[in-house]
């Protein structure tokens, strides 16, 4: 098992190996050339060509979440950083990428942006998380709880059906794959709190959206969702 030491000692650049000045194990000029995003969509964070706007899926069909805070485009090199993390166990990789979460999300609550009661990690399947080892949204879900001090409940959502995964699906594949996909479990309490779903990626927002309509049919007062990225459509901003 890979393990990284978080201290005040001198910390490598984990994608330049160059000495990094702060806490972090990311240099000044990396961090800075990281594809931050800009002018999302502010209902679920789609790219856009100018900022302020909300786009034209989002008009037409608003989804059940209130919005999505997402640091990133899904791009060189957050998208490597995320594949190894969630595919090869390159742990430090993802505490990296959370704590820098961690840090766009203390600034937005610094600038009147609502803070959840509750973090709740998109559930894998029982199946997939034995395949796996591990649920790579409950490792950010917990990791962003030791530094928000949000209480995260990873086990309040279940995932009920195995569905085939979603990276190679359209997005009405998508939709149609997640009807009836996830559950409460039965010690879930969420009536009148305001919830934060955690993500690695956001895509087409399904899985999102499928979670959030749990939820608030449950009581939920508000459905956020956290992710590390978001995907741009295939052709560029809308």
């Amino acid at each position: 098992m890979e393990v990284y030491i978080w201290s005040f000692n001198v910390q490598t650049c984990l994608l330049c190996d160059e000495p990094s000045a702060t806490q972090l194990p990311v240099c000044g000029p990396c961090k800075h050339e990281l594809p931050w995003l800009q002018n999302p969509c502010q209902r679920c964070a789609l790219p856009l060509s100018m900022p302020g706007l909300t786009c034209g899926g989002c008009l037409k069909h608003p989804p059940a979440f209130a919005g999505v805070h997402a640091p990133w485009r899904y791009d060189f090199p957050v998208d490597s950083l995320i594949l190894r993390f969630k595919h090869n166990s390159r742990w430090p990789f993802g505490r990296l990428l959370a704590a820098l979460l961690s840090q766009s999300l203390l600034d937005s609550y610094q600038q009147a942006q609502p803070r959840p009661d509750v973090l709740l990690p998109v559930p894998l399947s029982t199946a997939r998380q034995r395949q796996r080892g591990y649920n790579q949204c409950a490792m950010l879900g917990q990791w962003l709880s030791d530094r928000l001090d949000i209480p995260c409940q990873a086990h309040w959502l279940l995932r009920t059906l195995d569905t085939p995964a979603q990276q190679a699906l359209d997005a009405k594949t998508r939709k149609r794959n997640l009807l009836n996909a996830f559950a409460l479990a039965p010690d879930a309490q969420v009536r009148g709190l305001h919830v934060a779903l955690v993500d690695d990626v956001l895509t087409t927002g399904a899985t999102a959206q499928s979670l959030a309509l749990v939820l608030l049919k449950a009581g939920a007062k508000r459905v956020d969702v956290y992710c590390l990225a978001r995907t741009p459509k295939p052709d560029g901003p809308a």
